[in-house]
């Protein structure tokens, strides 16, 4: 299962927009088991609030790859394939269209999640690929909530 998202198409949309419209990227995972062998599903979001009032349109991706992690309660090789794919987005979106992107992180920094593994890290990923300062949970939504409810919505 592979679907990418169109640049072009991202692109030709916002140009139907006002310049007032903000762009959100973000990324969420799902680890799950096939045949005995575990597979991690990327989910990848870019939402597009146009004019920053006129509610959002999604653009999304599917990714599907072997998941090779072997501490499923510090999932530090998951979550920063998340961070990957993300700055990955967000440089071939750079390139095409002219508005600010926020970047989402699905990760929170409470100690009590093993998403915590890695907040300093994918956040340094970030500013160093991107040159943007990433949001991370509770303020993510990009990832938190469109990644996440995407890939329910293609299945």
């Amino acid at each position: 299962m592979k679907k990418e998202i169109d640049v072009n198409e991202v692109a030709a949309f916002l140009d139907t927009c006002g310049p007032d419209t903000k762009v959100y990227i973000g990324a969420d995972s799902e680890r799950f088991q096939i045949d005995g062998n575990w597979f991690a599903d990327y989910i990848l979001a870019v939402v597009i609030h146009i004019d920053g009032c006129h509610g959002c349109k999604i653009f999304g991706a599917v990714q599907r790859e072997r998941d090779y992690e072997q501490k499923k309660n510090r999932p530090r090789v998951r979550l920063m394939t998340e961070v990957y794919k993300v700055a990955d987005l967000y440089l071939k979106l750079y390139e095409v269209i002219p508005h600010d992107i926020q970047v989402h992180l699905d990760i929170n920094p409470s100690e009590m999640h093993g998403s915590s593994c890695v907040v300093n890290e994918a956040i340094g990923y970030i500013k160093g690929t991107c040159n943007v300062v990433p949001l991370i949970k509770p303020k993510a939504f990009a990832a938190s909530y469109a990644a996440d409810r995407f890939k329910s919505l293609v299945a």
